[in-house]
């Protein structure tokens, strides 16, 4: 069996979790803390809201919102078109979980199962690293908006 490749990191933000979850769902602050594409729609991101990226290689890496329950719990399911065994939706993911304290809230990151697919290490060694930034700016953003 092999080990699951999941990046698990967390954060402590001195804000509400509605603030939060317009950080994470509001493409204005999404691009600030993820890439999204020049042309991306304004509305609010939720279940079924894709973001579509074409490879220099001619494949797609897609994003699609599975999961949404406000200010709580967000699945975004990872898929790429160039791997080599395709995964069930959401078996390769990002989850952020809210949980809600006194006027904190805190963020809680996983992004994987990167095993599931050729090459997992250099994916999961990649989101190590876009945890470690995105939950510093996430934090940022509503703290300071």
């Amino acid at each position: 069996m092999t080990e699951k490749l999941i990046v698990k990191d967390e954060i402590l933000i001195e804000a509400t979790s509605a603030k939060v979850w317009e950080i994470l769902t509001k493409p204005k602050y999404v691009s600030q803390w993820d890439e999204l594409p020049e042309n991306y729609p304004e509305e609010d991101m939720t279940v079924g809201s894709k973001v579509v990226w074409e490879l220099p290689n001619g494949g797609q890496s897609i994003t699609t919102i599975i999961e949404a329950v406000q200010q709580k719990r967000l699945k975004i399911s990872l898929y790429g078109s160039n791997w080599e065994v395709k995964p069930n939706e959401g078996d390769v993911a990002y989850v952020y979980q809210l949980e809600e304290g006194d006027s904190q809230t805190l963020l809680k990151i996983e992004i994987g199962d990167f095993s599931l697919i050729k090459d997992g290490q250099m994916y999961y060694d990649a989101s190590c690293e876009f945890a470690v930034n995105a939950k510093k700016v996430i934090k940022e953003l509503a703290e300071n908006q």
